[in-house]
C-alpha cells in the first residue's frame, strides 16, 4: 500500500481492481485541513483516463504488475508473436493491443511487456528504430528550409512527416514514443 503522500507522476497503482497509472499530479494545501493530492489517473486496461483525489491520510493499493523481456518474432495475419527471452513461452497480441508500436516493430526487437495478472497491457520499444523511405515526394535541390515538412511513408503504410531533403530510400529515425522523425541516418 501506498501513502498518499508517496503518490507522484508515472507511478503505477490499482483503482477497483484495474491497473492505473498516475499521468498528472497536483499537490495543494489550503490554510486549513488536510493536504489534497490530485490525480490524472489513466486505466492501462481500458485507456481511459479520469481525476480523482486523495487526502494527506488515505491509503491507495499498489499495482501488481510484472515486465519481462520478449524478443518480437514473426507477424501472422494480425497477430505479432513475440518469444519470451527466459522462458521462449511465445505470446501473441493483436494489431489493437500494440496500436500505433505495430508500425515500428522489426524482426528479433527486443521489447519489455508489461503484465498485470499474466494479461499483456503495454509494450514498451526502444526510443528510437530505423526505417527507410518507401513514398514521398521528391525534394528540390538547394531547399533546405527548416520548417517546411512533407508527408513520407515507410515500408508498412505509417506516414511521417519529415524534412523536404528527404527521399526515398533514405533511412529515417523514428522515436517510437512520439511517432516522429528524429534524424535522417543515411542517404538512399
Amino acid at each position: 500500500m501506498y501513502n498518499a503522500s508517496d503518490l507522484k507522476k508515472g507511478l503505477k497503482i490499482e483503482i477497483d481492481g484495474d491497473p492505473c497509472v498516475i499521468s498528472d499530479f497536483q499537490f495543494s494545501k489550503p490554510g486549513k485541513g488536510q493536504a489534497i493530492y490530485r490525480c490524472k489517473i489513466k486505466n492501462l486496461s481500458t485507456g481511459s483516463s479520469f481525476d480523482k483525489s486523495y487526502r494527506s491520510g488515505d491509503k491507495v493499493k499498489r499495482a501488481a504488475l510484472e515486465s519481462r523481456d520478449f524478443t518480437f518474432s514473426y507477424h501472422n495475419g494480425d497477430d505479432f508473436v513475440f518469444s519470451d527471452n527466459e522462458s521462449f513461452e511465445e505470446i501473441h497480441l493483436t494489431t489493437e493491443q500494440l496500436g500505433d508500436n505495430q508500425y515500428f516493430i522489426s524482426e528479433d526487437m527486443q521489447v519489455e511487456i508489461l503484465f498485470h495478472n499474466n494479461k499483456a497491457l503495454d509494450v514498451t520499444l526502444p526510443n528510437f528504430v530505423e526505417k527507410e523511405i518507401t513514398d514521398t515526394e521528391p525534394g528540390a535541390r538547394g531547399d533546405t528550409t527548416t520548417n517546411c515538412l512533407k508527408p513520407a511513408f515507410i515500408n508498412n503504410g505509417y506516414e511521417v512527416s519529415v524534412p523536404i531533403f528527404i527521399n526515398i530510400g533514405d533511412i529515417i529515425r523514428i522515436d517510437t514514443r512520439t511517432g516522429e522523425y528524429a534524424d535522417r541516418v543515411s542517404k538512399g
